[in-house]
């Protein structure tokens, strides 16, 4: 049953795009030929409308063929490249040339400057994953318009290694409406580098730093052809460094070729691969809440304390990837794209761990750290595929886009855990390589899931009135079979979910808007509503979220504010009933919240991105925020590059970030709460060429992060007498590169 699926997706877009390119021969035996350069889709239907509206569509789609789409345009909220002014929902551009005069090295500290951001849920140390939420919720990732899928268990996750990357867009509030199951907290949507319209270019970076980081990228492109029809880039990267707990490091080796067929013309196919091998992947432990951020009656543990034991150590990551991405225009109106992706994830984690607590009578004093070994084996084949044909049509003085998609998701996953007692270990001498015995299977499973989706939109435009409404329905359903305990646990649900805004773009720049979205998410977990008499398996988890706000962009300029208030609210949420194993679906979760945010990339040589967000996140269930929920966030960065004069091409800036405080849950003692922290970043790159005309091409640039060596606390997860764990923030590190370009 699961292949027939595969052949049936893989058939339906192959039957899309046939009859994409019939209808496309059709019309050209009917009318009269004419060349194919870029296509340019105009607002009107007619194609020759000259309104400014319809001049900005046109240019960024041509953007959107030729080269790299401007930071004032995304496409995540909508799925279609639109100006950031006229989407009505709050979206946050990172682009390349941001994380790069920033010294960005992973997902984590890409989105750091992001309002209402909570960053580095597992602090300095768990850098395995980009671990971080959104207006008070974990979000997921897509790339490429494509969802990394996670893992039952979370381990065979992928990490996309950001150099490989061209932009990072954060969607916020909820997206069911274009993308099936989601967060309400929103979503991140990655981009990859592809081939673009020059005819040869590259560059080739090293970098070394503190913690002896290392790493070596190189990005080469071009024409494979002499008319550019077939087009290339390969990336790839050598990377590593320890970590800031002692005894752990990480290290990383990936290569990602693309070939895109067609150059400039109205039928295009880019082929995508990935290999990334993660040999090493640092240390995913932890230290205890009394110890970090609750004095000790040893006092604290240093910020390098590593709670594991090095010869039982290991994380190993292979991640292979095969992307295709198919559009064709058949005329200035109409549109059809395909995209898929394949996804083969393999993890095996193997490590000793803290319990959060100590071995003494009351869990909090002495210095012997009470451990639990544990290991897993996690097999992932992910599955995903997107089509949508989109047009311009025109209704008396009403003009339409219109999107209709079909998607399918599958997922595979075997998995095979152990679990074990480990010694404790004396906080203030601690032994890495004690005896730590075998360990005992205790879970062994095969999950299956599937999901498919159908969605349409409209974005209707009335002068400078832009309405939009999008809808869909999704079909899920899971199945997991457990060969230990011998359980068979199956999921289906079906979900309508939709999404309606309106925004009026005033002549002068200030665009108004207000936009409401739901979405939805399975959980897993056993329900009863009669006392346990009956048992059925969790519905999905709902979400809904009011939005409003203004947006003001300085005309001709890319400055570009953002203000927004939203109101979250996530129903359905489990709830457990102590000492039953079932629960009731009672929860719910509100986030309410304003977000301020302003870019300018570049202006007048100065890049710039200013954030404040102030949140409040609570569950009913509990009567406290959801644990690690921050109460909101602000940050700073500037970057300036002298244009002309001695210093002509030196760029240097700076960067602050601030975290107010957050919920880590409930201690032994009473509530946690993370006190508010600020940091501050440093920048400066050179162009050599300035100096030589030798040296054109060759660029040298440094990065600090958390300049002044700040000690914090990043988060916590407090869970009373069942642990209590804490993570330590990044200390300063510091790194420095160059390169050559051209």
């Amino acid at each position: 049953m699961q292949r027939y699926r595969i052949i049936y997706s893989a058939l339906f877009s192959l039957v899309l795009s046939d009859a994409a390119l019939a209808a496309e021969q059709e019309k050209k035996t009917t009318e009269a030929p004419r060349s194919s350069g870029t296509a340019a889709v105009n607002q009107s239907s007619a194609g020759k409308t000259s309104s400014p509206a319809a001049r900005r569509a046109t240019t960024v789609e041509k953007i959107m063929v030729r080269g790299r789409i401007p930071a004032t345009v995304a496409s995540s909220a909508t799925k279609t490249n639109t100006p950031l002014v006229e989407t009505a929902q709050s979206v946050t551009v990172i682009t390349r040339d941001e994380m790069d005069a920033r010294g960005v090295l992973n997902l984590n500290q890409a989105i750091r400057y992001a309002a209402g951001v909570t960053a580095d849920t597992r602090g300095g140390e768990g850098t395995r994953y980009d671990l971080y939420d959104l207006r008070g919720f974990t979000v997921p990732t897509f790339l490429d318009g494509l969802k990394l899928q996670d893992s039952p268990t979370g381990f065979a996750v992928a990490q996309t290694d950001t150099f490989r990357l061209d932009r990072v867009e954060v969607l916020k509030g909820p997206a069911s409406a274009l993308y099936g199951q989601s967060s309400p907290g929103g979503l991140t949507a990655l981009s990859s580098k592809l081939p673009t319209n020059q005819r040869f270019y590259g560059g080739v970076t090293t970098t070394g730093g503190m913690f002896d980081l290392y790493r070596v990228d190189a990005d080469v492109g071009g024409f494979a052809t002499k008319d550019g029809l077939v087009r290339y880039r390969i990336y790839g990267t050598a990377n590593g460094q320890h970590t800031q707990l002692s005894r752990t490091g990480s290290r990383r080796f990936s290569i990602s070729p693309s070939f895109t067929f067609g150059g400039d013309g109205p039928t295009t196919l880019t082929l995508l691969g990935n290999y990334q091998y993660d040999p090493e992947n640092g240390s995913y432990g932890g230290v205890p809440l009394v110890g970090s951020l609750k004095r000790a009656s040893y006092g604290y543990l240093p910020r390098n304390f590593y709670d594991g034991d090095v010869p039982s150590e290991k994380f190993n990551r292979r991640h292979g990837a095969l992307t295709y991405m198919f559009n064709h225009n058949f005329n200035d109106d109409w549109s059809f794209s395909t995209r898929g992706r394949y996804d083969d994830i393999r993890t095996i984690y193997r490590s000793v761990y803290n319990n959060g607590y100590y071995d003494s009578d009351d869990g909090n004093s002495g210095q012997m750290l009470s451990r639990s070994a544990y290991g897993t084996q996690e097999h992932t084949y992910n599955l995903a595929f997107d089509s949508q044909f989109k047009g311009h049509v025109r209704t008396g003085p009403l003009r339409h886009v219109m999107m209709f998609g079909f998607d399918y998701m599958q997922q595979r996953a075997n998995d095979h855990e152990a679990y074990g007692d480990a010694p404790d270990l004396d906080v203030l001498h601690p032994d890495y390589h004690m005896d730590i015995a075998s360990l005992t299977p205790s879970l062994d499973y095969v999950t299956r899931s599937h999901q498919i989706g159908v969605y349409g939109q409209d974005e209707i435009r009335w002068k400078r009135l832009i309405l939009t409404g999008s809808i869909r329905h999704d079909w899920y359903s899971s199945d997991q079979i457990e060969r230990i305990g011998q359980t068979d646990t199956r999921q289906s649900a079906g979900q309508i979910t939709w999404r309606a805004s309106g925004l009026y773009h005033f002549d002068f720049g200030l665009a108004p808007y207000i936009s409401y979205s739901t979405s939805f998410q399975p959980q897993s977990g056993s329900v009863s509503s009669d006392g346990g008499l009956t048992r059925r398996q969790a519905s999905p988890s709902l979400g809904k979220q009011l939005e409003g706000g203004l947006k003001y962009q300085i005309p001709g300029t890319s400055v570009l504010l953002t203000a927004a208030g939203f109101h979250i609210e996530q129903s359905n949420v489990l709830v457990s009933v102590a000492n039953t194993g079932y629960n009731i679906q009672s929860g719910l979760v509100h986030s309410d919240g304003f977000e301020f945010e302003a870019h300018a990339q570049p202006y007048k040589n100065l890049m710039i991105t200013a954030a404040v967000s102030v949140q409040k996140v609570h569950d009913d269930s509990t009567g406290k925020p959801l644990i690690q929920s921050g109460k909101g966030n602000a940050s700073l960065f500037a970057f300036y590059t002298m244009p002309k004069g001695k210093l002509k091409g030196l760029g240097f800036g700076g960067g602050m970030r601030y975290s107010a405080r957050a919920y880590g849950g409930e201690a032994t003692y009473g509530s946690v709460w993370l006190p508010q922290y600020a940091l501050f970043d440093a920048s400066v790159a050179y162009d050599l060429g300035n100096l030589s005309s030798s040296l054109h091409g060759w660029k040298m640039s440094a990065n600090v992060r958390n300049l002044f060596d700040k000690h914090y606390i990043s988060n916590c997860f407090a869970y009373g007498a069942d642990g209590e764990y804490c993570y330590y923030g990044e200390r300063r590190n510091a790194q420095a590169s160059i390169g050559y370009s051209w």
